[in-house]
């Protein structure tokens, strides 16, 4: 993402997000970085329709609009599933994806499988991925939350 961009969008959340604290409007920023940079290493077209308004992006895929939601292991606050469900059918999104967000290489995901299993989140999203931000590769979690493929 070019700084011009970055700063562009930057300024964005800080005017419409003025009523979020210091900490989340880093947050959103974190999202925003995290949903662009995916958008560049994903495989086909992704247009960015929101990102503002709620942890789950709004994107359209080949006019399908679907939603993106990032997690950071490490760093993520827990959330309350059942309530992207209420998005998804409120925004009348046809896939929501989870999408677990590294920084260092993973060679087990065996953090991820449990995670998965504890949050049921193979019954809430339609793909789940797992994406390494400094790598800039994309791999699917099967249903039995196992590496099965790079995007890139």
């Amino acid at each position: 993402m070019e700084l011009a961009v970055f700063q562009e969008l930057t300024e964005e959340i800080t005017s419409e997000c003025f009523y979020m604290t210091e900490a989340q409007q880093e947050e959103k920023v974190i999202q925003m970085i995290d949903l662009h940079h995916f958008v560049e290493c994903f495989h086909s077209e992704i247009r960015i329709l929101d990102y503002i308004q709620h942890p789950i992006n709004i994107v359209e895929e080949n006019g399908v609009e679907k939603g993106i939601l990032f997690y950071n292991l490490k760093h993520s606050a827990p959330f309350d599933w059942n309530a992207f469900e209420e998005f998804k059918r409120r925004n009348l999104l046809k896939e929501v994806w989870f999408v677990f967000v590294e920084e260092d290489a993973v060679a087990d995901t065996l953090l991820h499988t449990d995670f998965i299993i504890e949050n049921s989140i193979e019954i809430f999203y339609d793909k789940i991925f797992l994406f390494n931000f400094f790598q800039s590769t994309i791999h699917t979690l099967n249903k039995w939350s196992q590496v099965s493929g790079t995007i890139k």
